[in-house]
């Protein structure tokens, strides 16, 4: 913390030192401000959180056949658990299926599917998303 903090101030420094230069610098006076905002909200950003966990739900889910065309099945293998919800969406964020209390293996039918692609969510029991993923129906 204290680093980044020390990497700042000397950043302000030297922008102060190349205003005081008026000779050379005018048209870079006008751009300093703007740039130096720039760099220090890109620097404050925090990145986005993933959606998939470093746990072990995100190597255990697997989803085949992939491309589909009648059925697809969501297998959760060793890492099943209770309570677990399972839901489809379209490409466009309309949901298409959505199921409660799912068993280790859950084949979905594809046939009021449309030919695309589609994005699945397994959440926990306390509604927290535990895996995201996709899937393309073909016909």
């Amino acid at each position: 913390m204290v680093i980044f903090f020390w990497q700042r101030l000397c950043i302000f420094k030297e922008i102060i030192l190349l205003l005081k230069n008026k000779s050379k610098f005018v048209s870079l006076r006008r751009i300093l401000p703007i740039l130096s905002f720039i760099l220090l909200s890109a620097l404050c950003v925090k990145a986005q959180d993933t959606r998939t966990p470093a746990g072990p739900i995100a190597q255990e889910v697997r989803v085949y056949p992939n491309p589909a065309q009648s059925y697809i099945t969501i297998d959760l293998q060793n890492n099943y658990q209770k309570g677990l919800t399972i839901a489809v969406y379209s490409f466009l964020g309309k949901k298409m299926y959505e199921s409660q209390n799912v068993t280790e293996k859950t084949t979905l039918t594809l046939t009021d599917y449309n030919r695309g692609i589609y994005v699945y969510h397994i959440t926990g029991p306390d509604g927290k998303i535990l895996f995201t993923g996709k899937f393309q129906v073909s016909r």
